[in-house]
């Protein structure tokens, strides 16, 4: 599985985790990783353990995401742009293997795919003040 594919089930794993507390992410979590049939057994403890980590992280990555948003706080911010945002920055701040302009442009992409017509420039706009 590419790179690309990978991070896009991070995001949709993030994103459905904002519907779920407690135990149930993790239930939620495990289907989701179950129903990918080309997941290899790398890729789902990868998936499985960055999942965790950035979960883990979330108050610290938002606290972020607050201090810079101009006129957003993340409780306002759309879902999707709230996942994608926390993934970017996730592998902004704590993943020194992805180079901070792939993580932007990455999310960028998640963005157009997932989000509003305003959804890109947001989170490019969001994310540049971390670069």
């Amino acid at each position: 599985m590419k790179r690309s594919e990978i991070r896009e089930n991070l995001f949709k794993m993030v994103f459905c985790g904002e519907f779920h507390t407690g135990e149930d992410v993790d239930g939620q979590r495990d289907a989701y990783l179950d129903q990918i049939p080309e997941l290899t057994q790398e890729e789902h403890t990868y998936m499985l353990e960055k999942f965790n980590c950035i979960r883990d992280k979330i108050p610290e990555i938002d606290q972020k995401i607050n201090e810079v948003a101009r006129g957003w706080k993340t409780e306002r911010m759309g879902k999707a742009e709230l996942a994608i945002l926390r993934l970017a920055l996730y592998e902004m701040l704590y993943e020194d293997a992805i180079p901070v302009k792939v993580a932007i442009n990455e999310a960028v992409e998640l963005a157009k795919r997932f989000g509003g017509d305003d959804s890109p420039g947001f989170v490019n706009g969001v994310l540049a003040r971390f670069a």
